[in-house]
């Protein structure tokens, strides 16, 4: 894995150097609504003279090949050229939309994620994963593009709201599930609220996930375990994103999802009860849980189909071999998702 990280008071001077240097031929920021009022002061005075701004709208439902063309009808009209820079500056919708339009721009260009939201600074900025959704499916299409740098400055922390900022914790969780028994131990009884630096925390997230990734950077395998709740997650999320008013945020998916499959775990003898019981107590004290109809479960399961780990029509699931030790490649039913799905509606 090639790209270069910078977290905290260096990250925004360390932009600034990338963004003047004599390769480059034009700078472009991408933004959603959202991050060009909250952002972009803290971010516009490491940029260089002539820099430009494309604005996209927020929100998963933008996430879509028709918003790439936004981007790329600018890249077009001001003759952007190879040596052209992208700076993404946004949550995980804006890093995966720009690392992916930019990855397929002439074939390729320069592209810098600067993540403002928790999730997209322990998670979706990190690794070289871009995409779009397609057909109501989350991240159909997309590539493995490093971007030249990631450069994650705390202090964006300060303009999300408690939800946001949840969302974004799912991820550490699963990190700490799936590699880090110890860190959920030490955490666990600590609110997202009660944490005042998250810096520490960022730190530690993204160095388990680069340690991943740098095994396994195009997810042939030891990468998967990074999907540990994702497939039920990703199925929850892309069923009630086509139900106007029911959209839920990612994150609060990947929780739901970390509940079905620790049960999953247990249910085959991967997980002590007693885990499974940490697991949820835990999750439900951060996070609400998501309302859906017991009658929803096998149409929710049948969204996993499209997960990108499958093998024909076998779906892979990753699951945790005891608190801290993910195992993947574990098969599963739709049958097992759909029970999975109403053990945890029952809750």
């Amino acid at each position: 894995m090639n790209e270069t990280l910078f977290v905290g008071s260096e990250a925004l001077p360390e932009l600034a150097k990338i963004a003047v240097r004599p390769t480059i031929s034009q700078v472009i920021v991408l933004v959603d609504a959202n991050t060009a009022r909250q952002c972009m002061p803290l971010v516009a005075p490491y940029l260089p003279a002539g820099y430009r701004v494309v604005e996209i709208p927020a929100g998963e439902e933008y996430k879509t090949l028709l918003t790439c063309e936004t981007l790329w009808a600018d890249l077009t009209t001001h003759h952007a050229d190879r040596y052209s820079l992208v700076i993404n500056v946004g949550g995980g919708v804006v890093t995966d939309l720009g690392g992916f339009a930019a990855a397929l721009y002439k074939r390729g260009i320069g592209f810098v994620q600067v993540p403002t939201t928790l999730l997209a600074q322990v998670d979706a900025s990190v690794g070289g994963k871009t995409g779009v959704d397609f057909q109501g499916f989350k991240n159909q299409l997309g590539v493995f593009q490093q971007p030249l740098a990631v450069c994650i400055e705390p202090r964006f922390l300060q303009t999300l709201d408690p939800r946001q900022l949840k969302s974004g914790y799912a991820e550490v969780v699963k990190h700490w599930l799936i590699a880090d028994a110890e860190a959920f131990t030490r955490n666990r009884y600590i609110g997202v609220l009660g944490i005042d630096d998250w810096t520490p925390i960022i730190k530690e997230s993204v160095a388990l996930k680069q340690q991943i990734v740098e095994q396994d950077p195009l997810e042939s395998g030891l990468r998967k375990l990074l999907n540990f709740g994702h497939t039920v997650g990703h199925a929850l999320e892309s069923y009630l994103l086509q139900q106007p008013g029911r959209e839920i945020l990612h994150g609060e998916a990947v929780a739901a999802g970390m509940v079905c499959e620790a049960w999953l775990s247990y249910q085959k003898g991967l997980l002590q009860a007693e885990e499974l019981e940490q697991i949820e107590s835990f999750l439900f004290s951060v996070f609400e849980k998501v309302q859906f109809v017991g009658l929803e479960t096998e149409a929710i399961a049948e969204f996993a189909l499209q997960d990108k780990k499958n093998a024909g029509s076998t779906i892979n699931c990753t699951l945790l071999n005891g608190i801290g030790q993910g195992v993947y490649d574990q098969p599963v039913t739709l049958a097992e998702i759909a029970q999975a799905l109403q053990y945890y509606h029952r809750l």
